[in-house]
């Protein structure tokens, strides 16, 4: 788990975000104009920023200024090339354009952790545990023999768990985008996955859309 802070003054924005990345297990707290924020970074620890340009006080970039040693995704409607070279030449680790798409943004955040060793290094859920830097699942302690297809479909639903991934999604996120099979494909491997590990009642089927795999918060 993590501790990131939001910056983002749209409520429904900064809410869509803090729900999202709460399901995952991260702690989030939420700012909502940047001298707020300036605020939250002078009391409190923070593995991650999540930060807006254009808000009411201090703007993103004063923000910046005030963040020290502490991982920056830009989260901004301004989509010119200067500003975007501006801040990543100024030390932010990332920058994403609105409209965005909460699962990339989702991906973008567990690969900020990842590169700063603030992620998780596994994953457990009743007697099952997700080992990611082995990139092996145990079952009450037992390896389980899966293929890597498997282990990348079970490792996609942790990362998104508790959200609704349509069969199209998963094919995208696991086999790619110009995979030729169809999305029977996903359903061969969701059976597969509950057979082994045991989880029937946790991977859900989503109707007439995916699945989804559900855990404590």
């Amino acid at each position: 788990m993590a501790e990131i802070l939001i910056v983002e003054d749209e409520p429904s924005i900064n809410e869509l975000i803090r729900r999202n990345l709460g399901l995952k297990g991260h702690h989030c707290t939420q700012a909502f104009d940047g001298n707020e924020a300036i605020t939250f970074l002078c009391q409190k620890n923070f593995d991650l920023v999540i930060l807006d340009i254009m808000l009411p006080g201090a703007d993103g970039y004063e923000v910046f200024d005030q963040v020290h040693g502490i991982p920056v995704i830009f989260l901004t409607a301004k989509s010119g090339l200067s500003d975007k070279l501006r801040v990543l030449g100024r030390g932010a680790d990332d920058y994403i354009t609105k409209p965005f798409q909460m699962l990339e943004l989702a991906a973008r955040v567990e690969a900020v952790l990842r590169r700063t060793k603030k992620s998780e290094t596994y994953f457990e859920l009743d007697h099952v545990r997700l080992d990611y830097g082995r990139r092996m699942i145990f079952v009450d302690e037992k390896p389980v023999d899966c293929t890597p297809k498997e282990y990348e479909l079970f490792e996609t639903l942790v990362k998104n768990r508790n959200i609704a991934l349509s069969r199209e999604k998963l094919l995208d996120l696991v086999w790619g985008y110009d995979f030729g099979g169809g999305t029977r494909t996903v359903d061969v491997h969701i059976q597969r996955l509950r057979a082994k590990l045991g989880l029937d009642e946790r991977i859900v089927t989503v109707y007439k859309l995916g699945y989804r795999l559900e855990a404590p918060v």
